[in-house]
């Protein structure tokens, strides 16, 4: 179409500026290492000549290099979380330590520069405030994400982003320490994505992006993207016990190992186990082991272990017809069929090396495997069609995941121009075997297998980026090329053979940013992404589209109209080729077409007072299928609206609290908006007192109780008694007043 045309002839002009390249030459600069308390270089701190307006940031070692610098000039540099420096330039060639001394959060400390991602500082800010306290909570740090949990508590959250329902993660690539965290070709969904195996009080960032801009990032980066980082070290030993209602424990271990200039390591474990508001409880119980080990073999040198192992069991009362709590036949909390629930474990290995070469270059390797095995019982339609034993399905998979990814990084210079270059490859090997859809009876008879087999799913993926910076203009290009090969192995059909279907994509992608100073920053950005389709599908159905291209651009801008106010404002588009996802409740394709979805971002951090922070992140997206009527273009249950909201206090006595709110407007359950899923408003509460190496504190989940749906879909569904079926919402209720008692020791 005219628009996929336009976007693909502007971006292929744009990345002729990838000719910029290894052949040019250096002058010299002034530099230096930005370090800590402890001696370490600090990342991502802000170097900035305020006479030139124009700066740097600190890479993964602290160094630094400005350049231009004239005898005279005042350098800012700037964190968050540590006390600014200002320091006049004595010598224009200096090679200089800068230490950074540990202070409280300040806004003021926040510096606007084209060489970082300053909408990443949001993330950074909340989880300094608000430290991750739940995994649910880890996907919350992102700003304008939404989330709801449903089936138990074990199940991966059902995601919301930029007027996407993205199910379990179809439209948004997900991963923890450069470990991919979407599955492909799963037996529930597509991209499905359970981030329970992370510890959550082990995360120390969150990188993020919306759009498909980052050539870094391949399948699945349509909406956006999420990295999460762990704690390379911890400062001390930790205990952390949780005691709350509905049966609810939680008990947290953390082993400081080893913590010096050379090697850190630490070993950090949790276990969980709830029943939740339900009348059947659901049993929930949730073990995690993670270690990390970190060691410097040279200044230049990089090597980090980690091991983690992950297993969870539940029970789940399901989604329940609104019908049913009307007629007085259920409560809110009970159950049309409570033998549902299910099982799944996760061990992770990943080893990564980091190399400095130089001042100009770095390179990195990632090499990871995870093993994963699935299992959920569900019944969303109860009997519709099996009237005497219900609609019971089975979804089960055991799953290897192989593969590494390479980036190398070179910075230049010449004359007015500097920049930087990387390329970097991606190699990912997905073995499932049993990859199974049954309808069962009471999670212990098979009666029927709709679907099982074999999925063998390979991605190769490679990419080229420049970085070019000229006055107050930064132009990043990138090209992204992947290879896919899907292989299916069909055991009820087993006269087919393994059959196979392979298909590549080019996404070109492009960012250009304008810094007015160093307090506004102006930005367009420009690409295109794409999210695979489930190999099944992909073999079963040759004529389908396996790739489909989305299609965006953001315009917006970074602004700090005042020291201790940081605003993000962006006006988007996107366009997919195909709203195309594997449904795995129901063993089938459910193609959509062509959709495009526009709107607005806003994010804004103040800090009236030294100890007091506001945040207000709101989102509206207008959300459309291009290929329907009006009227009945609606993209059911794709948000339009997302508020969240909150008041952060760090008093220096020791008491600190967040009141924070969440708002989802009614969204369309159809096509034909006749069905509505209705939006909800909750309050959460936590208050606690930090004294010495203790910290006591308060959590309240729903403070006024309200009665919302946390997660709701339009259903046709026939109950045992029904003659016809019936077609509207069924839903999983959101949590009632929930209180829970924390304390924590550190030693």
């Amino acid at each position: 179409m005219t628009l996929k045309h336009n976007f693909t002839s502007i971006l292929q002009l744009i990345l002729l500026f990838l000719i910029t390249g290894n052949v040019l030459s250096f002058s010299q600069s002034f530099g230096g290492k930005i370090i800590d308390e402890n001696s370490q270089g600090v990342i991502g701190a802000s170097i900035f000549n305020v006479s030139a307006s124009e700066g740097v940031i600190s890479d993964h070692a602290g160094l630094f290099q400005l350049k231009n610098i004239q005898v005279g000039d005042t350098i800012l540099i700037s964190h968050l979380g540590y006390d600014s420096q200002n320091i006049v330039v004595s010598n224009a060639s200096q090679q200089l330590n800068v230490f950074l001394k540990t202070a409280l959060l300040s806004l003021d400390e926040i510096v606007i520069t084209n060489r970082r991602n300053p909408i990443k500082v949001i993330s950074d800010i909340d989880i300094k405030l608000n430290p991750v306290n739940s995994s649910q909570d880890i996907l919350k740090r992102v700003p304008g994400l939404f989330i709801g949990q449903h089936a138990g508590g074990g199940k991966a959250e059902q995601i919301f982003l930029r007027g996407f329902d993205i199910d379990h993660g179809t439209d948004v690539t997900i991963s923890t320490d450069g470990i991919p965290v979407n599955m492909v070709s799963h037996a529930h969904g597509q991209g499905y994505a359970d981030l329970h195996f992370i510890i959550p009080e082990t995360v120390e960032k969150i990188d993020f992006g919306k759009g498909p801009y980052n050539g870094e990032n391949g399948n699945f980066n349509t909406a956006g993207f999420v990295n999460f980082e762990t704690k390379e070290s911890v400062e001390s030993n930790q205990v952390k016990l949780e005691l709350g209602q509905f049966n609810t424990q939680r008990v947290l271990g953390v082993a400081k190992i080893k913590n010096d200039e050379k090697s850190k390591a630490y070993i950090a474990s949790e276990y969980l186990r709830s029943d939740g508001p339900f009348e059947s409880p659901q049993n929930l119980s949730r073990f995690n082991i993670f270690g990390k080990y970190t060691f410097k073999p040279s200044l230049s040198d990089k090597i980090k272990l980690q091991l983690s192992h992950f297993t969870s069991e539940w029970d789940a009362s399901g989604q329940i017809p609104q019908r049913a709590v009307d007629s007085g036949l259920i409560t809110r909390f009970g159950a049309i069929d409570d033998t549902e629930g299910g099982a799944t474990s996760r061990t992770n290995a990943a080893l990564k090396y980091s190399k400095i070469i130089g001042k100009k270059a770095s390179f990195h390797q990632n090499i990871f495997y995870s093993n994963y095995d699935f299992l959920l019982f569900s019944n969303f339609t109860f009997f519709l069609d099996d009237p005497m034993n219900g609609d019971q399905i089975k979804q089960k998979e055991d799953r290897s995941i192989y593969g590494f990814d390479n980036a190398y990084s070179k910075y230049y210079e010449l004359n007015k121009l500097d920049g930087k270059w990387s390329i970097g490859s991606h190699l990912r090997k997905d073995i499932v075997k049993g990859n199974e859809l049954s309808h069962t009876l009471n999670k212990t008879q098979t009666l029927h297998i709709i679907q099982l087999g074999n999925v063998n799913e390979t991605n190769v993926g490679a990419y080229v980026s420049n970085e070019l910076n000229l006055d107050k203009w930064t132009l990043n290009t990138s090209l992204r090329f992947d290879y896919f090969n899907f292989s299916y192995l069909d055991s009820l059909n087993l006269s087919m053979g393994e059959r196979s279907q392979s298909k590549s994509i080019l996404s070109p992608k492009a960012k250009l940013s304008y810094q007015q100073s160093n307090n506004l920053q102006l930005y367009l950005k420009a690409g295109k992404g794409f999210h695979t389709n489930d190999s099944r599908v992909v073999i079963a159905q040759t004529t389908q589209q396996i790739l489909p291209a989305a299609y965006g651009y953001d315009l917006g801008m970074n602004w700090k109209p005042m020291p201790d106010v940081f605003i993000n404002f962006a006006y988007w588009y996107l366009f997919l080729e195909q709203e195309f996802v594997y449904v795995g409740d129901a063993g089938i394709v459910e193609p959509s077409g062509q959709t495009r979805r526009y709107g607005f971002d806003l994010s804004l951090r103040y800090q009236p007072l030294e100890w007091l922070y506001l945040n207000v992140d709101a989102n509206y997206a207008n959300p459309r299928s291009i290929d329907d009527d009006e009227g009945n273009d609606f993209i059911p249950l794709a948000p339009d609206f997302t508020l969240i909201s909150g008041l952060t206090a760090n008093h220096p006595s020791g008491i600190y609290g967040n009141l924070n709110v969440r708002y989802l407007k009614d969204r369309p359950a159809t096509s034909d908006n006749s069905i509505v899923a209705e939006g909800y408003t909750v309050f959460d509460l936590t208050t606690g007192y930090e004294w010495k190496k203790m910290n006591f504190g308060i959590q309240i989940q729903n403070l006024l109780n309200t009665e919302w749906k946390e997660t709701q879909f339009a259903t046709l569904s026939r109950l045992q008694d029904e003659i016809e079926p019936v077609e509207e919402i069924h839903f999983i209720p959101g949590t009632p007043f929930s209180l829970k008692g924390v304390l924590t020791i550190n030693f």
